[in-house]
């Protein structure tokens, strides 16, 4: 969908009083630099001006700050081709594009997605798919993007196809936000796209249990029924999710659906974003009050990707400390116990 097309759906958002006329206003400036997309299913079924912020354009954008980043992950200095990310050993990103359904307001790729001329040409495709082949320690493929469900699913099987065809790889991951935001589009060809003899994991990207509706239930069973297990990862977002309720809330909801909290991100510094940053230690605190509201099941690892490039890092609140021989453990009532190793 084009940009001026969303700008114009979003007119629908203010006569819902979704957002304001000023909001409204600044889409045009903000789709300037930064690239614009609302799927349908998001405007026909998100009721909640917090959890449309993921998705209409502020003009907060353009206000970008000193230590904002636009590698804030640091993926260029860790790609040896274009479109594969090699950060850890045993795994890499493969980036077949960088288009979605959906560009959310905060994402760490946004100077890159929605750009044409980052779409792999079968050249690029090529060597890639030999990169992977010639390094025999990955394990693990991870498709991203972009959202790799966006590929046509011809186009997706191919690929699949010759993934899995690599013996050292064991493992294809896909990270995509298309069953959440265009639930939709997962079809038959989609499924049978997907279809391999290696593992294959599904990591879905949800931020509120608000966006998941009747439509994305029934999206996410029809890949269940596969045999695909499904994660989530989630953003600590300011507006959005930044109490351990609304945590609360969208982690249950995710396993009723049989989708397992994976990771919760700390908020990468991408430009333009600081309208949605927690700070660490609130989001600390947020992880130890859903410690004794939540079984495991519903616990996501709480994480900062360190900018530059260094990878993710758990950075929930401690619960061990140390003095001499004697440890102290912390309870998730928030009691101390002696602990003799």
């Amino acid at each position: 969908m084009s940009t001026k097309n969303n700008i114009k759906n979003c007119q629908s958002l203010l006569d819902k009083d979704l957002i304001t006329s000023e909001e409204l206003t600044g889409l045009e400036k903000v789709a300037q630099k930064f690239s614009v997309s609302i799927s349908k299913s998001v405007l026909e079924n998100t009721s909640s001006p917090d959890v449309l912020k993921q998705y209409v354009p502020a003009i907060e954008e353009l206000d970008v700050k000193e230590d904002e980043l636009d590698d804030p992950i640091g993926d260029s200095i860790h790609s040896p081709v274009k479109g594969i990310v090699h950060r850890y050993p045993d795994r890499v990103l493969f980036k077949p594009l960088h288009v979605c359904e959906v560009y959310c307001r905060f994402c760490f790729r946004r100077e890159n997605v929605g750009r044409g001329k980052e779409i792999l040409s079968n050249e690029e495709i090529d060597s890639a798919i030999q990169y992977i082949e010639k390094t025999p320690e990955i394990f693990e493929v991870i498709f991203s993007g972009g959202d790799p469900f966006v590929l046509a699913p011809e186009k997706l099987a191919k690929l699949v196809k010759r993934i899995s065809d690599i013996e050292h790889v064991q493992v294809i991951r896909f990270h995509t936000r298309l069953p959440i935001v265009s639930p939709e589009k997962v079809s038959a060809g989609l499924l049978e796209a997907l279809e391999s003899e290696k593992a294959v994991f599904i990591v879905v990207h949800c931020n509120s249990h608000e966006e998941i509706h009747d439509g994305v239930s029934l999206a996410l069973k029809k890949l269940q029924k596969e045999g695909i297990p499904i994660l989530s990862q989630s953003v600590l977002l300011k507006g959005v999710n930044d109490c351990s309720e609304k945590l609360e809330q969208l982690f249950r909801t995710l396993v009723k659906n049989r989708v397992k909290p994976y990771y919760l991100h700390h908020l990468d510094k991408a430009e333009g974003t600081s309208h949605f940053r927690v700070d660490l230690t609130s989001g600390q605190e947020l992880m130890k009050e859903l410690r004794g509201k939540v079984s495991g099941l519903c616990q996501a690892n709480y994480v900062i990707d360190v900018p530059g490039g260094f990878g993710k890092v758990p950075v929930g609140h401690n619960y061990v400390s140390q003095d001499g021989k004697e440890f102290f453990i912390e309870d998730w009532q928030g009691c101390q116990h002696k602990y003799f190793d």
